[in-house]
């Protein structure tokens, strides 16, 4: 098993980058948060990995932090749950946000994720509330009232989440501005708005 990459980061081709390590090129498969967090080409970069071994392919799956990983080997031992819908999954949403999701059962935020209906969405809190015991995360962030991602406000924050993402900042970056920042009442164009005033002001 290849446990973790370090190594130059020379391409990205979203879903996949490739890593040069000595001279190999490794080719990897990210989701979009690990994806919006890498460092630019030409920069180092260390992935904590995970291999899928299947008949016609072996695939690397690649996560910036151990957390995003823990979070992938628990979802692909769900049942009907795949590495691709996986990807997708922390792809559409953080490992704290999930986490929230399964604590409240928010199946409504769960069935917002491609490739997550209802059904699924019922599946993954059953099982994945016994596994969330078991990570370093599994109570991070539940007591955080304003970064109510997964709350009535779910809509608007994630809509300004992406466009701070889309601005430069990074996930964790743009959540730690939106934690100075008051959502409840507010459209999404204000909160991001107040976030920028907040990044002038802390520099």
């Amino acid at each position: 098993m290849i446990g973790r990459i370090t190594g130059e980061l020379i391409e990205k081709h979203p879903p996949f980058i490739l890593v040069d390590v000595n001279g190999v090129g490794y080719e990897i498969e990210a989701p979009a948060s690990t994806l919006a967090s890498l460092p630019e080409i030409g920069e180092k970069v260390i992935l904590h990995t995970h291999l899928i071994v299947r008949e016609d392919a072996h695939v690397l799956c690649g996560f910036i932090t151990e957390q995003e990983r823990q979070l992938f080997r628990h979802l692909i031992k769900v049942n009907s749950v795949g590495a691709k819908l996986a990807l997708g999954i922390l792809s559409g949403m953080n490992v704290d946000n999930f986490v929230r999701c399964v604590h409240d059962k928010n199946t409504a935020a769960l069935t917002k994720l491609p490739g997550v209906g209802k059904k699924t969405a019922e599946r993954l809190i059953i099982e994945m509330r016994d596994r969330l015991k078991d990570m370093d995360v599994a109570a991070v962030s539940l007591s955080a009232p304003k970064l109510a991602a997964i709350s009535g406000e779910s809509d608007v924050m994630q809509d300004a989440i992406s466009a701070l993402v889309s601005l430069g900042y990074k996930p964790q970056e743009a959540n730690r501005l939106l934690q100075h920042v008051e959502v409840q009442g507010q459209t999404s164009e204000s909160i991001i708005k107040s976030a920028l005033k907040v990044a002038a002001t802390t520099g």
